[in-house]
């Protein structure tokens, strides 16, 4: 099983490249509050379908650079189908 997260596309600038924003919640064990928490990741977008504002799939790769170890897995909701 591979590592998997959903995220969204918030840069398309590099070429076959995009970066990720995965957003985490977790509850705070002292306060009871849920935290909310990002990272980015860059993934590989081979055909460069992925917009700007997507909803994406990536999946654990093999290192396609010094920071690049994920890929499109699939587009799971496309920013314009919901305008």
């Amino acid at each position: 099983m591979r590592q998997t997260f959903f995220g969204m596309v918030t840069s398309t600038s590099m070429s076959k490249t995009v970066k990720v924003k995965v957003t985490r919640s977790k509850l705070h064990p002292v306060v009871l509050k849920t935290i909310k928490s990002h990272k980015n990741y860059l993934a590989h977008d081979e055909n460069q379908l992925c917009g700007l504002g997507d909803v994406v799939r990536i999946e654990a790769c093999r290192p396609l650079s010094k920071n690049k170890h994920f890929a499109i897995a699939e587009i799971v909701r496309s920013a314009n189908a919901s305008k």
